[in-house]
């Protein structure tokens, strides 16, 4: 991934306003797709998502373990593209999914 695409992912994170099912099973199921899959962007529509719900209620065991596999797939290909250390692009991440999706029935 290339400085250039990572901006872009980043850029993703923020402005990002997918839609989460309130169904855990359909959303585990969502979400563990898009892991499996690989993409960045997808690593990056999961932390987005399951963070702002996080603000809004508990997350599961399986939404929490999803966000956190999420979070550092994310980081370390973000890192790796940016030349900066985890921490900061933690710090990034963070800051980029402060605004929220809608949530479906």
């Amino acid at each position: 991934m290339s400085a250039r695409e990572a901006k872009k992912i980043i850029q993703h994170l923020t402005s990002w306003q997918g839609k989460l099912s309130e169904q855990w099973k359909v959303r585990a199921t969502a979400n563990q797709a898009a892991i499996d899959k690989g993409d960045p962007l997808g690593y990056a529509e999961v932390v987005k998502g399951l963070s702002v719900m996080q603000e809004q209620l508990p997350l599961s065991a399986t939404d929490r373990k999803h966000l956190n596999h999420s979070i550092e797939f994310l980081c370390e290909e973000l890192a790796d593209a940016l030349g900066k250390t985890h921490d900061r692009v933690r710090q990034l991440i963070d800051k980029a999914t402060s605004s929220q999706p809608t949530v479906t029935h």
